[in-house]
């Protein structure tokens, strides 16, 4: 699985997913999608619920940080999309 910098200034990463490249990046608008999603507030919640997702809400934190169409999820592993939002976030903190 290969990730690397799309747009370092706004905390973009360019993932391969299912043989296809995608952007995703954590934005203010994906943390209040993403903390509805799971009934949560503020980021601590948020970074717990992370630690406890199932394959489902693996799908929705990648259709939340696209910034590109997403290849169907029977084309990519579960490491795959895993790495790909651990690298969207490191994107986010410049880690």
């Amino acid at each position: 699985m290969r990730c690397e910098p799309a747009n370092s200034a706004r905390g973009e990463v360019s993932a391969t997913l299912g043989g296809q490249s995608v952007r995703l990046s954590v934005t203010l608008g994906a943390l209040a999608q993403l903390e509805a999603h799971f009934g949560v507030r503020g980021f601590t919640a948020l970074g717990q619920a992370l630690t406890q997702m199932g394959a489902q809400d693996v799908c929705v934190v990648l259709s939340v940080l696209a910034l590109d169409d997403l290849p169907p999820p029977e084309t990519f592993s579960l490491s795959e999309a895993v790495a790909a939002i651990v690298a969207a976030v490191r994107a986010m903190t410049h880690d």
